[in-house]
């Protein structure tokens, strides 16, 4: 079973997570890049006009992803797909991401860093972006995880 880790990372901090998760479980990686990256008045939470806040309050909102694809989705069974928890859930980049490929017949585990909240109902908020795969909330994973700490937390869907 050939297995992808993909994220979006808006700090650096989910990057961290992913990278060694896919260094722990030895899968391929890939970086969801924004278009136009955040900036830290964008993801001003407490600013009900900064981008992530404006954002997160629609739900078709769609961030822009750069132009680097991944070149053969197919060949990958299970993906751990990760970032930020926004407003209890990922953030709408991942829905982004989910409509750009074909994800029919894949896993996709949730991953995710977080201050204080968990994934939600984040699972069920991303079906709809991914018709035909089995979507499963995963766990947070914040950085004061060990490689054997993501090693056993990805066994469970290997």
């Amino acid at each position: 079973m050939k297995t992808l880790v993909a994220y979006f990372s808006a700090t650096g901090t989910t990057g961290v997570v992913a990278t060694e998760l896919a260094k722990a479980i030895n899968a391929d990686i890939y970086e969801i890049v924004p278009e136009v990256p955040y900036t830290n008045d964008d993801l001003n939470w407490r600013d009900k006009s900064s981008r992530s806040s404006v954002e997160m309050e629609d739900e078709s909102s769609r961030p822009a992803i750069g132009s680097v694809r991944i070149e053969n989705i197919d060949q990958y069974d299970l993906i751990f797909l990760g970032g930020p928890v926004w407003w209890y859930r990922l953030s709408h980049i991942i829905n982004t991401f989910l409509e750009s490929y074909d994800f029919t017949g894949k896993k996709i585990v949730l991953f995710a860093t977080s201050g204080s909240s968990g994934l939600g109902k984040s699972a069920e908020l991303l079906k709809d972006s991914a018709p035909g795969a089995e979507i499963i909330n995963g766990a947070v994973l914040n950085g004061n995880k060990s490689i054997d700490d993501l090693k056993a937390f990805a066994e469970q869907y290997l």
